[in-house]
């Protein structure tokens, strides 16, 4: 759809709600998408990496073009253009905040095509780097960089959220530069499916978050938080953030979603290829064509769907839902984080299974697994029983859904595998942070940068 304002009427909550409703499918097309996020560092200096220069991200991404990914390209003011992204059929690797490298998978119908699509990848960017002098880290937050040492990229949206971020909380910015994460994105067949998985993802989010927790240090020393990267989010915008409660309420649907979006402050709009800054203006008045910045001008269903991606709950709900919530960690974890999810959501006795383990939070146990978690993981504690004792729980529900699913490799082998190290971190009660904190206060004696050698990819 092209970039154009459309001005002969406004949007309707019908259309809106509509582009949400266009996502549904049958569960024999369900499929997964798996994305995470990197952190880019110079080996031997552990230092972040600039955009520019001959072992930077653009240089980069271009080593990446010699197996096949296509540019994807933004319009500057100049009338140039910016190498900020790429793709290859229907993956892409783009460019976040500070330079963290994301891949953003395609939709696929196995964790067995997952993991191999994430492998595939790491060994791409791997090789490009070994000529390059850089290394990849999988860490929810960075262990030693400050915030003012990330550099910015050159992405036009970004410079709109830094300038805003400031204004609607305490670390928005650190949220954009220092952080990565690995996210799960599945389908639903109607609206009562997705209501039914947007409930018990949202409610079981901060149990995954807790088996995920891999981000204990901040500049260099111990931060008091299992997981810092889900600390930020409790101060990163309370307009577009956290835990929905609305989702759990009755007649939540696709209307319910489209009204909340409609409230969430936009950021931008973009016209001609350019960013147009409109930070912290109202949706509603962009429909009834008031907005300072466009005067007169209504927008297209493109624009809904970019504002649509400007909100960060801990589940989105796109024409998918999005399971955002977890650290960046090993390699193993990345295809982890989306068996989880499809283990809990796509074998229907499973998913009621998992819903019996928090139909009965309230709101208050909700918003304590968000408040407990960044701090204490697995040993957070909710309606009476401890986060570990649900994650064992949950974790055997998606076993047992992935089981169910019975999607063999060409080994012959479940997906069951791919749960293996998250059930024994459940199991153990120890956390990737944890065991960072282990290694800091021993073998590596208070040096974190040792971090970036021995968890390098």
């Amino acid at each position: 759809m092209a970039e154009t304002a459309c001005d002969d009427h406004p949007l309707t909550i019908d259309e809106l709600t509509a582009w949400f409703a266009a996502g549904a499918k049958p569960a024999a097309d369900f499929r997964v998408g798996a994305e995470h996020e990197k952190f880019v560092f110079q080996r031997g200096s552990h230092a972040p990496v600039p955009y520019d220069g001959p072992a930077g991200i653009h240089a980069l991404m271009r080593g990446l073009m010699r197996f096949g990914w296509e540019p994807t390209l933004e319009h500057r003011a100049d009338g140039g253009e910016t190498l900020i992204g790429l793709s290859r059929g229907m993956a892409n690797v783009s460019l976040e905040p500070g330079g963290q490298f994301e891949l953003s998978g395609a939709p696929l119908a196995t964790m067995h095509d997952i993991c191999e699509e994430t492998g595939q990848h790491l060994e791409e960017v791997k090789t490009v780097a070994a000529d390059l002098g850089l290394g990849f880290l999988g860490l929810g937050f960075t262990p030693l960089w400050r915030r003012d040492e990330v550099p910015v990229m050159p992405k036009g949206r970004y410079a709109i959220m830094r300038r805003y971020m400031p204004k609607v909380g305490g670390l928005g910015l650190d949220m954009m530069f220092r952080t990565c994460t690995v996210q799960a994105n599945l389908d639903f067949a109607s609206e009562a499916d997705m209501v039914a998985k947007f409930r018990v993802s949202l409610a079981l989010q901060p149990i995954a978050t807790a088996i995920f927790a891999n981000s204990p240090f901040t500049e260099g020393k111990p931060n008091g938080f299992l997981t810092a990267r889900a600390n930020v989010w409790t101060d990163t915008d309370r307009d577009r953030t956290g835990m929905l409660n609305f989702v759990f309420e009755d007649g939540f649907g696709y209307e319910t979603y489209a009204r909340y979006a409609l409230d969430v402050p936009m950021y931008f709009v973009k016209r001609e290829g350019l960013y147009v800054d409109v930070a912290g203006r109202s949706f509603r008045d962009f429909v009834d064509g008031r907005l300072p910045e466009l005067p007169g001008e209504r927008p297209t269903i493109k624009d809904w769907v970019d504002h649509t991606s400007t909100i960060f709950p801990e589940v989105r709900l796109k024409q998918y839902l999005e399971m955002r919530g977890a650290d960046a960690g090993s390699w193993s974890r990345l295809c982890a984080l989306p068996a989880l999810w499809a283990g809990l959501l796509y074998d229907p006795a499973s998913q009621a299974a998992a819903w019996d383990l928090c139909k009965h939070w309230t709101v208050e146990d909700r918003a304590g697994l968000i408040r407990d978690v960044p701090r204490q993981a697995l040993s957070a504690v909710v309606a009476g029983r401890t986060v570990r004792d649900v994650a064992r729980d949950m974790l055997a529900i998606a076993h047992q859904g992935l089981k169910t699913r019975n999607r063999l490799s060409g080994g012959m082998v479940d997906e069951t595998n791919y749960l293996s190290e998250i059930e024994d971190i459940a199991e153990t009660g120890v956390t990737a942070a944890e065991r960072l904190l282990e290694l800091y206060h021993g073998p590596w004696a208070g040096d974190a940068s040792k971090a970036f050698e021995e968890f390098a990819y």
